[in-house]
């Protein structure tokens, strides 16, 4: 069974800097999308980004320009660097891998941003 685990999560100030990784149980280089989504007490899953096997990345609006997303293949991670985080950044934060065979979620880990 496909498993992802999170870490990296944490209590920062704003402004500060956090990385998240995500390991797979398995290897991710047949799983087409991995990607890093979020969400706040009370509000909806959003995606922050997402990385295909052929290195397409799309990120958030609000994440753009301080959050990149890698993936490493033959470590089967996918990291998200999150720089001048923001209060309105604290979220659990869930890793994801798709494809036509798999949708799978990690436990999330939390990320917590303080003004």
């Amino acid at each position: 069974q496909v498993r992802l685990e999170e870490s990296g999560g944490g209590l920062v100030q704003a402004g500060g800097s956090l990385k998240l990784s995500c390991a797979a149980s398995v290897s991710i280089f047949g799983i087409n999308t991995m990607g890093w989504y979020r969400q706040a007490p009370g509000k909806q899953r959003e995606l922050v980004a997402v990385i295909t096997s052929g290195g397409s990345i799309e990120y958030a609006e609000f994440v753009k320009g301080r959050f990149t997303i890698s993936r490493d293949n033959a470590k089967n991670t996918v990291n998200l660097q999150m720089n001048s985080l923001k209060p309105e950044d604290t979220a659990v934060y869930l890793c994801n891998g798709r494809d036509n065979w798999i949708n799978r979620w990690g436990q999330g880990t939390q990320v917590t941003v303080s003004s």
